[in-house]
């Protein structure tokens, strides 16, 4: 009877050193209920995110975003300055992603989806070390007249971080097409829209294309060309009211394997953008305006972007989520080796 007291003394000791363990570690969610996409705020956004938290070695960061559309790439501080998804350290491309935290310092993520850094899709946290348990029970010794060894546990390491994807993040833009030499006023003529930088999230907004359509001519019969990486952008022709406000649902036309080659045929104003979500709020628009003859065309002005639908994936629970499950596993663990000693 006193050797099956200490077995059982024994096991609730180490389930209550596992219970402390995996209580001490915090599950962070990235973005919270927005998730890992490209924040309306611009990089600010993951910066006040991040600046309340502490962030410890065995922790993890979740980043909720949806597949084909976003990526994680743990990258170096240059990298993450000048937003280089080329060599990350490790890419994920699956979501949702787990990123366990297993080194002190200053540890740096983007989205290595062209122009999607650049638009702040960007993280940066300082991790400290592990947090340490102070309330472990002492260990309970054995008594004399009947010692029992103790037996070997293994001992509990943190979660491996997510294996690294062999794929190789997309390029901002496919190689664009160049645009030919202007046909006589009598001919049609094909522009490339963004010229070498092509269809995707510009670095400097809206405006990088209101300025490349400034100062040409569109004419019907003339034809757009959307240069970009498949699966990484597409091409929705849409109203006014849709193009100020970046609604994609219900365009009047959907284009998604590039180079998208589009022919105007009626004059007036065309509208354009990106129906992947965050594109058009970074910047991915274009709206023309089509005559007949051969004056200069001024695209219309945009009104302020509303801020973009959230992201369709449901985040996981907060870190609150975490330590239930660690105390369901204790109870299950205890309740389980009662059972055994009794019956």
């Amino acid at each position: 009877m006193a050797r099956n007291m200490n077995v059982l003394l024994l096991a609730l000791l180490a389930a209550t050193t596992l219970f402390h363990t995996s209580s001490a570690q915090t599950r962070h969610v990235v973005g919270d209920s927005t998730g890992w996409t490209i924040p309306t705020g611009g990089a600010s956004f993951y910066t006040n995110w991040a600046a309340n938290k502490t962030f410890s070695v065995g922790d993890t960061l979740v980043f909720n975003f949806a597949n084909g559309q976003h990526n994680v790439a743990k990258v170096t501080k240059s990298a993450f300055d000048s937003c280089s998804g080329s060599s990350p350290v490790t890419l994920i491309s699956t979501g949702p992603a787990t990123v366990t935290l297993t080194e002190t310092g200053v540890q740096h993520f983007i989205c290595a989806f062209g122009g999607h850094c650049s638009a702040g899709q960007k993280l940066a946290v300082t991790v400290v070390a592990g947090k340490a348990s102070n309330n472990a029970p002492a260990p309970v010794p054995a008594p004399k007249s009947s010692p029992v060894p103790a037996p070997k546990s293994s001992p509990v390491s943190a979660p491996a971080p997510a294996p690294a994807t062999t794929a190789t993040p997309p390029s901002s833009a496919a190689v664009p097409e160049s645009a030919p030499s202007p046909a006589p006023s009598s001919g049609a003529v094909t522009y490339t829209v963004g010229d070498t930088i092509g269809w995707t999230v510009p670095t400097n907004g809206a405006s990088a294309y209101r300025t490349w359509a400034s100062g040409k001519t569109f004419k019907v019969g003339d034809i757009l060309v959307f240069n970009y990486a498949a699966s990484a952008h597409n091409v929705e022709e849409v109203t006014k009211q849709k193009y100020d406000s970046c609604n994609s649902t219900s365009p009047i036309a959907t284009y998604t394997t590039p180079p998208v080659r589009v022919t105007i045929k009626k004059t007036g104003a065309h509208y354009f953008i990106c129906g992947v979500p965050g594109h058009c709020l970074g910047g991915q628009k274009l709206s023309i305006n089509v005559t007949g003859g051969s004056s200069t065309a001024t695209p219309p002005s945009s009104a302020s972007p509303s801020p973009s639908p959230s992201s369709s994936t449901t985040p996981p629970q907060d870190s609150a989520a975490g330590s239930l499950g660690a105390a369901g596993v204790f109870a299950s663990t205890v309740m389980t080796i009662t059972a055994v000693f009794f019956f």
